[in-house]
């Protein structure tokens, strides 16, 4: 009896792992996980905006110049992944509390991830020229 709660007590991260097969479970996960990186990343920007004149003027050349390296636009590439599946996963769950598509949970969830996939695919199409530009520099 003690033995066999020593092996559950140090089983670790692996049992949850393996009981995590549904796709509730990596919703809930990634949920957090793209939560956390948004709060940090809205702190990381409100910072460098507060301190970012801190050396003297700010030339809008220059900051341009920065925001079109291909650095910069990858970064704008997940920020707009994250925030949309931040964002439909959220409006999945707000339709789930309200009782649309409980019983097709997964059929929801694969219908707003195809609405995250289109919007996407706009965000690259806004973000090309800079690649485009990116590219020749």
């Amino acid at each position: 009896m003690i033995s066999s709660r020593l092996n559950q007590k140090n089983a670790g991260i692996r049992p949850w792992v393996e009981s995590a097969r549904g796709l509730g479970v990596w919703a809930w996960f990634f949920q957090r996980v793209t939560g956390v990186g948004l709060v940090f990343y809205l702190g990381l920007h409100i910072f460098v905006i507060h301190f970012a004149s801190a050396g003297g003027r700010i030339r809008f050349d220059e900051v341009m110049a920065r925001l079109e390296s291909p650095f910069f636009i990858s970064l704008d590439l997940v920020l707009l992944a994250v925030v949309l599946y931040h964002g439909l996963n959220g409006l999945r769950i707000v339709l789930l509390d309200f009782g649309v598509g409980v019983k097709n949970q997964a059929a929801l969830f694969w219908v707003l991830g195809g609405i995250g996939i289109i919007l996407f695919g706009i965000g690259v199409k806004a973000l090309w020229p800079f690649l485009a530009v990116a590219k020749t520099i």
